[in-house]
């Protein structure tokens, strides 16, 4: 059999069940691909504000001042 050039370039019909099922697979692919970006970026997002909150807090008690001794004024 020949085959024309019609039957070449010419993309086969997609049922609409085929069309809603692709349409389908590639939102559920976008969908997983957001989710594991936002996931990354909350773990990254919750390791800086814990170093942030330690940085802090030895900052604290490092630098706490001394109490001064005060004299009586006349």
């Amino acid at each position: 059999m020949t085959e024309t050039k019609d039957q070449i370039l010419k993309p086969a019909k997609l049922s609409a069940q085929q069309k809603a099922a692709q349409t389908n697979s590639v939102v559920r692919d976008i969908l997983d691909a957001e989710v594991t970006a936002r996931e990354k970026k909350t773990e990254k997002l919750r390791a800086m504000r814990l170093a942030q909150t330690e940085e802090e807090a030895a900052a604290k008690h490092a630098a706490a001042p001394k109490a001064k001794k005060r004299t009586a004024s006349k």
